[in-house]
């Protein structure tokens, strides 16, 4: 059910009030029968935004559902301000804005009637309610489609619907898988600006395959494989790590498969005289290269060598 998934929440608290915000995780592991999801996760989260990485099946859904209560940990436990979050008491709860990567919506509501009925939810008063509505509907270009039914909808539209159902009320804490899915450039902006925004007064956890997403905007990245963190540092010394080890590679196109072989291939690009490869390497791949400045995708190549969006 939505209301199980997002929890129940509270009302806004005074804006004057000093909130302490500490996300901890004490030696989290998390087993599926014979299955180790996540393995023994220490760290500690503070207000901005994280970069969540990591291939699938690395543990990050799993990592997210145990944030927002939905599952608990097999040893450890996850403290929010110093209280356990897998109790899940409502004050807990209420805290949590939560956009799954697909959720179930209810086809034959219209997109403002399911806001409103999450806002119910959340046990906003009306007038509040409508205000943040209207004005989130406006500034992901909903508002001319809020009277349309739900399975008229394209993805990225319910996209940004899932997203302003996980901004309502203001939580502490916004946890956001795929965020940008199905979403154009100028939608990717917008939603960019808005999680930046309500950035500096919360935590928010960003997981994505997409590095353009988190790399201009996050203070730290976490990398995640096999259940385990590798690293977790700011995208400038994560790509700092990198220096010298990045080069683009001039080559025949004839010449591909050998290259792929031998070194972690980041993305390739035709010419008149052939191709221009980027490639990880420790040393000096080629005589015809040169260095380049490393970037996040090539940080998440290094370390999954994977393809990337």
């Amino acid at each position: 059910m939505m209301a199980d998934m997002i929890g129940h929440f509270l009302p806004e608290t005074n804006q004057h009030e000093v909130v302490t915000m500490m996300l901890r995780f004490e030696n989290i592991t998390k087993r599926y029968g014979e299955k180790t999801a996540l393995n023994g996760i220490s760290l500690k989260l503070e207000e901005g935004i994280y970069g969540l990485l990591g291939p699938n099946g690395a543990g990050k859904s799993t990592m997210m559902n145990l944030i927002t209560g939905n599952l608990k940990p097999s040893e450890g436990r996850i403290l929010f301000d110093g209280r356990e979050i897998s109790e899940a008491s409502k004050e807990i709860r209420s805290s949590i804005g939560y956009m799954p990567q697909s959720a179930a919506l209810y086809s034959d509501f219209t997109g403002i009637d399911f806001l409103r009925y999450i806002a119910s939810m959340k046990d906003m008063k009306r007038c509040s309610a409508e205000e943040q509505i209207e004005t989130y509907l406006k500034r992901l270009d909903l508002y001319d489609v809020r009277n349309r039914k739900i399975r008229t909808w394209s993805g990225g539209m319910k996209q940004r619907l899932m997203l302003i159902q996980a901004m309502l009320n203001d939580p502490k804490i916004l946890i956001l898988d795929e965020p940008t899915a199905g979403m154009d450039p100028k939608q990717r902006i917008i939603v960019s600006n808005m999680i930046s925004e309500k950035a500096l007064n919360s935590l928010v956890l960003i997981s994505t395959h997409v590095t353009s997403d988190v790399e201009f905007i996050a203070g730290e990245i976490i990398l995640l494989k096999e259940g385990k963190v590798l690293r977790k540092d700011t995208v400038q010394k994560l790509t700092e790590s990198l220096k010298g080890k990045v080069w683009t590679v001039y080559s025949k196109e004839e010449e591909l498969e050998r290259l792929y072989k031998i070194y972690t291939v980041c993305a390739i690009a035709k010419n008149s005289q052939g191709v221009s490869v980027r490639v990880i390497s420790d040393g000096r791949p080629l005589e015809y290269c040169e260095q380049v400045r490393p970037v996040l995708s090539d940080v998440y190549m290094y370390y999954f060598g994977e393809a990337q969006i």
